[in-house]
């Protein structure tokens, strides 16, 4: 039993054994909560009355116990009630935005300018006093706090990568919202839940301290509470008891909801399974292609990229790049230069407010087809991920879900693929991560991402990508967040899977030259959103062509210079971009004429080009 489960055990069984009692109070041995004795009201506690009578003479012990039915059932039934609107109206606002979040989040929060105890006495003046009606009140009253809570997790998890995977897998939006994102949301859930029972119990006791919440003769704690007030001199004891179970109880299960919540955590829950987990549904099988033609396996074209802004914003224009069948080409650049969004655009998956404005995208597929994947919807990329183009994100942990096992990741990856034989792919998923080096695979298909370390997830991060053998293969600065040593072993990784598929074409995305150079046959150097340099490795590093990627190299401990450069400035901002050569403001070769007009690209053979109309003098 793991630490979480057992600090459950407490206030689990104490929660447990208060509602049992409760419920049982129609078959336990209690007196008549309604029977009257009023000659021996006030009295104190005796073996036939344990906790005394009240001011009819009615047995405290019984009125107590059902007056816990009645709080708990109005508390509990109005937290429930509210949290599975509160959620449903989070979920959906969070993940479609726009006119949705307005009807849902944005609605729901009016109630929120109204003060909460006005709010129920206003309800409960309209409806009437009763239990339904404060159940109603309560309902209303705390289903804005629910979906704001689940809405700011969900903006959280949306964007996450693996909730980008389930999209790109076609994966229904209910089914995105129900698997994926629900069980990420939980544990914050739980901790509102804790919250609003305790508050739902004291705002019911205050409204029936006031006459406006139960109705007598139903006791209730807050009823009882009243009663006891005009006589504290006479029977203080009377006050004591329902404040005590008042008071108990609110403690109780804010416990237990704080600990469930760390048992219900994946990154608790080692063995068994969060309780929320179910086995993933089979896709429909996808026919297999035939065997590729001859020609670029990728070839990009003046590719632009834009913010929906009006006017357009470029982020990336005129880029090109070319990938040949079994060619590992690099793109390097510093950060902002557009090496993330020209990949992510491969696959489809460029952030919402982005789109490709110009240019074309062409990819080869395995029967030899070129699509030009600028003009392709979701149902035309879906079809061409995993398959034929994948992706290796800069991000393990963002990028495998929390909350479910690796192996059931890898199944699900490999079923989407189009494979249905469950032993088959239960075999795979054990292939696949000793293939990438993961140790033990039989036992580590069985962890969640947190129990793995940053290299393990790495490698499972590729054994993902990997699932159904891609043509193209997209790695996002997967080495970054790595310790060196660690980097040289998932380099060492990607030179096997090279190997072992000679025709796969791989785009590395690096800021780190020495990655380039030990791993890529070809580098495309951007920046500020353009292709400035292309070529050979060996003689792009020897021999660059262009101002800034002499500045690049000269600025590392690997370009060989006897005295590191920093690059003067900074990447300009996409809205604030010079008129002509965009690192003229940067580059100490610059004249009047660079920053007059944007220079074209100067071929310089066959596989080389550069985008600096000096490259002849200063290079």
């Amino acid at each position: 039993m793991n630490p979480a489960t057992r600090k459950l055990l407490l206030p689990g069984g104490i929660a447990a054994a208060l509602v049992t009692v409760l419920l049982l109070a129609p078959v336990l041995p209690l007196q008549d909560v309604r029977g009257m004795d009023i000659p021996n009201r006030f009295a104190g506690p005796s073996a036939a009355h344990w906790l005394g009578q009240d001011d009819f003479g009615r047995d405290v012990l019984a009125r107590l116990i059902w007056g816990g039915r009645a709080s708990l059932f109005i508390a509990i039934g109005s937290a429930l009630a509210a949290a599975v609107i509160g959620t449903v109206l989070g979920l959906l606002g969070g993940y479609f935005r726009g006119l949705v979040e307005v009807l849902t989040v944005r609605a729901a929060e009016i109630l929120l300018c109204l003060p909460p105890l006005l709010l129920a006495l206003l309800v409960v003046t309209i409806l009437g006093a009763g239990t339904w009606p404060l159940i109603i009140a309560l309902t209303l009253l705390y289903t804005p706090n629910y979906a704001r809570v689940v809405y700011a997790a969900t903006l959280q998890v949306r964007g996450l990568d693996f909730v980008t995977a389930q999209r790109s897998m076609g994966a229904h939006p209910l089914t995105i919202l129900g698997r994926t994102i629900l069980p990420n949301v939980l544990p914050p859930l739980l901790v509102q839940m804790s919250l609003v029972v305790a508050s739902a119990m004291v705002i019911e006791s205050g409204l029936s301290f006031l006459g406006l919440g139960v109705v007598p003769p139903t006791p209730s704690w807050g009823l009882m509470i009243r009663a006891a007030r005009g006589a504290m001199e006479q029977a203080p004891l009377l006050l004591v008891w329902p404040s005590l179970a008042l008071a108990g109880t609110i403690l109780t299960f804010n416990l237990f909801c704080d600990r469930l919540q760390e048992a219900l955590d994946p990154r608790e829950v080692t063995r068994g399974g969060a309780l929320w987990m179910r086995r993933p549904a089979r896709r429909r099988a996808v026919a297999p292609v035939a065997q590729a033609a001859s020609g670029p396996l990728v070839e990009n074209r003046d590719l632009a990229i834009s913010v929906k802004s009006t006017p357009p914003i470029d982020l990336v224009r005129r880029a090109g790049l070319t990938v040949m069948p079994g060619e590992t080409v690099a793109l390097v650049g510093e950060s902002g230069s557009g090496k993330t969004l020209t990949s992510l655009a491969l696959l489809g998956l460029l952030p919402d407010q982005l789109r490709v404005t110009a240019g074309e995208m062409l990819y080869r597929t395995r029967d030899g087809a070129v699509v030009n994947l600028a003009d392709l919807d979701e149902e035309g990329f879906r079809a061409l991920r995993g398959p034929e183009i994948s992706m290796v994100f800069q991000d393990a942990s963002a990028a495998l879900n929390p909350v479910h096992r690796v192996g059931d990741q890898l199944a699900e990856a490999l079923r989407a693929g189009g494979q249905m034989d469950e032993p088959a792919v239960q075999a795979r998923v054990v292939e696949l991560l000793r293939h990438v080096g993961i140790p033990d695979p039989e036992r580590r298909r069985r962890a969640y991402p947190h129990e793995l370390s940053g290299g393990q997830r790495q490698r499972a991060m590729i054994a993902l990508a990997v699932a159904n053998n891609p043509r193209l293969l997209v790695a996002d600065e997967p080495t970054t967040a790595l310790d060196p040593t660690i980097q040289a072993q998932i380099l060492d990784l990607f030179r096997k899977l090279k190997a072992d598929t000679p025709d796969m074409g791989l785009i590395f995305v690096t800021h780190d030259l020495a990655v380039v150079s030990e791993l890529a046959d070809s580098v495309v150097v951007m920046y500020a959103g353009e292709v400035v340099e292309t070529g050979p490795v060996a003689e792009v590093f020897a021999d660059p062509k262009h101002p800034y990627t002499a500045a690049l190299i000269a600025s590392v401990p690997e370009g060989g210079a006897q005295r590191l450069r920093a690059i003067p400035g900074s990447v300009p901002l996409p809205f604030d971009m010079p008129a002509g050569c965009r690192f003229a403001p940067r580059c100490d070769h610059a004249m009047a004429q660079c920053a007059a007009r944007a220079p074209e690209v100067s071929h310089l053979g066959d596989d080389r080009l550069t985008r600096c109309i000096r490259w002849k003098e200063v290079c």
